[in-house]
């Protein structure tokens, strides 16, 4: 336990002013965003009442990066189911399935940058790195499944259902360009079956 270095302390004023302990100045909100992305653990304090006031500034940040241009990584659709689980019963279980869906994409992100690489300089479609960055989305939706099934069993037996009677179409294989024009056909068929329950 000697060994790991305990979180930087940043005490946040009335003033608004953020106060790195470690450095004994004054940070901003970016500087704060550098710690993290450079991997330092740090917690905030109010100042005067000595809360731990961590997660709002932390969200802060996020909301700072998500009102640059380009840098949207919270898709809209994604914020809005967030906002639903308040206060539903599923709320409990959406921390942790969101702290492992992270873990994971963490992990894997180097493989992940390199199957990039690999596509945008390939062919025109990509080649290879295309097939493999299809190989790891159905292999994180596999792990998705799994980890889902956890939290609502019978929510992951009418997926599991539902993806063997979808594997039966990928049988045949032919070219890259029939392959793609196979998928946007089942993507179509799939969106005509959701405009129809909804």
């Amino acid at each position: 336990m000697a060994s790991e270095k305990e979180p930087t302390v940043i005490k946040k004023y009335a003033n608004r002013r953020l106060y790195h302990t470690g450095t004994s100045s004054y940070v901003t909100l970016e500087d704060l965003a550098g710690l993290v992305r450079g991997g330092e653990d740090f917690v905030v304090y109010d100042a005067k009442s000595g809360e731990d006031i961590t997660r709002s500034v932390l969200a802060q940040i996020i909301f700072d990066e998500e009102s640059k241009d380009g840098q949207n990584l919270l898709p809209i659709t994604f914020l809005r189911q967030l906002i639903r689980f308040y206060g539903d019963s599923m709320q409990a279980l959406v921390p942790r399935y969101l702290e492992f869906s992270m873990e994971n994409l963490t992990k894997e992100q180097n493989q992940f940058r390199d199957m990039m690489g690999k596509a945008f300089t390939g062919g025109a479609f990509g080649g290879t790195g295309l097939d493999a960055i299809q190989a790891q989305t159905r292999a994180n939706m596999a792990m998705f499944t799994e980890a889902f099934r956890l939290f609502n069993p019978f929510a992951a037996a009418a997926t599991s259902a539902q993806s063997k009677g979808d594997a039966a179409p990928a049988a045949g294989k032919g070219d890259e360009l029939g392959d793609l024009k196979r998928e946007l056909s089942e993507m179509r068929d799939r969106l005509d079956k959701l405009a129809k329950t909804k």
